[in-house]
């Protein structure tokens, strides 16, 4: 199967919900060692299998090494900083955030999720942890 038809595969059994098979197909793509591109899109839509599966660390893994591959994709920023920002790591989570919004100042869920950690974080130190 060509790189391009494992990652439709993989994003077919992503979109059913079959997490499992999904990662499969991912693996199976990355073990190829395609280019940046298609290895940032199949490493950041493995890194939502392993989010959906509450795999927080592996999660971040694989949106790091996107990150890594292809700088200049800001959809594993966004997702690195949900992440961060439901492990409590408010900072971290609204430097992804900001990052995203450098990459693309139309990315408006980034800006919501910004404004959002940016409270919590204020809900936070207010109550004093």
């Amino acid at each position: 199967m060509e790189p391009e038809a494992l990652l439709a595969a993989a994003r077919a059994e992503l979109a059913a919900r079959r997490l499992r098979e999904a990662e499969e197909l991912y693996g199976q793509l990355l073990a190829r060692g395609p280019g940046a591109p298609l290895r940032a899109a199949a490493l950041n839509d493995r890194g939502l299998c392993r989010y959906l599966r509450v795999e927080f660390a592996a999660a971040l893994q694989d949106y790091t090494a996107a990150i890594e591959c292809q700088p200049g994709f800001e959809v594993p920023y966004y997702n690195r900083g949900l992440v961060l920002y439901r492990l409590g790591c408010f900072d971290e989570a609204m430097e992804d955030f900001r990052k995203v919004l450098e990459l693309n100042p139309q990315f408006e869920d980034a800006a919501l999720s910004l404004k959002q950690a940016i409270l919590d974080k204020e809900e936070k130190q207010k109550r004093g942890y």
